[in-house]
């Protein structure tokens, strides 16, 4: 398993769309799950020392819930949004997972150092977006609205779920 953590890692890093573009058929859900879990314990555990909490394990138990948490809801709802805009054409589940647990594992590595999300989550996007152009064969406008709506969504349910988690004043 970590020879082909460590393949996948230098083929999305050195050629994304060349990567992209040879993704196999049949790789199924337990690769790309490896994948993505390797590379968010990393990011937890590196996230959790960077911070000063009073509990880094709670905190790095956080984060890696909601590295591959929002990984599998991002990927679900591409996958509906791919489905819905091929018209119920055939997709496999599998295939967007893979594309959105790769691009997510990948950029996780230098998501825990302060302030590296401004470059690492376009970064995430831009691989997904090359991920659906490549293997999925959506053209660049599908990818783009793709994207645009889950990024819309996503945005949408957190301002919506949010107030819902805030304890309510005295």
């Amino acid at each position: 398993m970590l020879r082909f953590y460590f393949t996948t890692l230098t083929k999305s890093l050195s050629g994304p769309r060349h990567f992209f573009s040879r993704l196999p058929l049949d790789m199924g859900l337990k690769k790309p799950c490896a994948y993505l879990l390797i590379s968010s314990i990393f990011f937890s555990a590196a996230s959790a020392m960077t911070l000063m909490t009073d509990n880094p394990l709670l905190c790095a138990g956080l984060y890696l819930m909601n590295a591959v948490g929002m990984t599998c809801i991002s990927a679900g709802l591409g996958y509906v949004l791919i489905f819905a805009l091929k018209g119920g054409g055939h997709v496999d589940f599998h295939r967007i997972f893979s594309i959105y647990a790769i691009s997510s594992g990948t950029t996780l590595l230098a998501a825990w150092i302060p302030y590296f999300i401004i470059l690492t989550e376009p970064w995430k996007w831009w691989l997904i977006g090359t991920g659906m152009i490549k293997t999925c064969r959506l053209s660049f406008t599908q990818a783009v609205l793709v994207i645009g709506l889950s990024i819309g969504i996503i945005v949408c349910a957190f301002r919506f779920f949010l107030p819902l988690t805030l304890p309510k004043p005295l």
